[in-house]
């Protein structure tokens, strides 16, 4: 069985199904799994072989920013639990024109340094340090990250938010029409390490695994693998971000390396 795309949703179901010896169905243009408890457990591979892989390479395609708006007098700054993963910067902007015209970057500092030296509204100003405090409980719910910020704001400043989210999923595509033209970034460019990254997560569902060690009868030790696949990748990423070679996006030379 061949797909002459094997990229997308549809061509990586395909290849699984082969892979996994489970006759597949095509519907509106999406394969499905004819086996419906390996159809059942489709997210769960997904969602292991993605999850993985994004905690591994640590990709510049992860990173993003967004704009938030201060509250005067408010040292708490409320970041939606779903904009971030991990917040790495902080930056309070000026705006002219819809542009930034100015930018000061925060330090990050404990919380025991913002209430020790900003405690009070007679304190208030452009912030300049900031403290990771965790979730507000109170309601139940996980919704938002709250920051605390030193001094607390004179003014409504623009804030600027930089940090990892998490990419989007190649199950959400799994609809007739998006399944045949949408990719995500592990799907285009780490297709090798999402298919060994299932094959890991596959062989345990069939129960391949033992309780205390990889099943001898494995063909294939899809572990070992995946690491190896993983070495390229992680070298990969490095460069994007102007971490390979004497800090720049350039491979470490076989036969010299250049100063630093």
């Amino acid at each position: 069985m061949t797909s002459p795309n094997p990229l997308s949703f549809n061509g990586w179901v395909q290849t699984v199904g082969v892979m996994a010896v489970a006759l597949t169905q095509e519907t509106g243009g999406v394969f499905g799994f004819v086996d419906s408890p390996l159809q059942t457990v489709l997210p769960q591979i997904l969602a292991y072989s993605e999850t993985r892989i994004q905690r591994d390479i640590d990709a510049l395609q992860a990173r993003s920013s967004n704009q938030y708006a201060l509250t005067v007098g408010n040292n708490l700054l409320s970041i939606p639990v779903n904009d971030f993963l991990v917040v790495e910067t902080l930056e309070v902007t000026q705006m002219s024109g819809g542009f930034v015209v100015n930018s000061f970057p925060m330090i990050p500092v404990s919380r025991e340094f913002i209430q020790n030296c900003y405690s009070g509204v007679f304190s208030t100003g452009m912030p300049k340090y900031y403290a990771m405090v965790g979730d507000n409980f109170g309601n139940g719910a996980n919704t938002n990250v709250n920051v605390l910020l030193g001094p607390p704001p004179n003014f409504a400043y623009p804030i600027r938010v930089a940090g990892v989210i998490r990419m989007p999923s190649l199950y959400q595509f799994a609809t007739a029409g998006p399944a045949d033209t949408s990719y995500t970034y592990i799907s285009q460019w780490l297709p090798d390490l999402l298919l060994v990254a299932s094959m890991i997560f596959i062989s345990a569902y069939q129960r391949n695994w033992t309780a205390n060690s990889d099943d001898p009868a494995m063909p294939v030790n899809y572990e070992k693998q995946y690491r190896t696949l993983l070495v390229g990748a992680i070298a990969e990423e490095n460069r994007k971000k102007g971490l390979g070679s004497a800090y720049s996006a350039y491979s470490t030379p076989a036969t010299a390396t250049p100063t630093r």
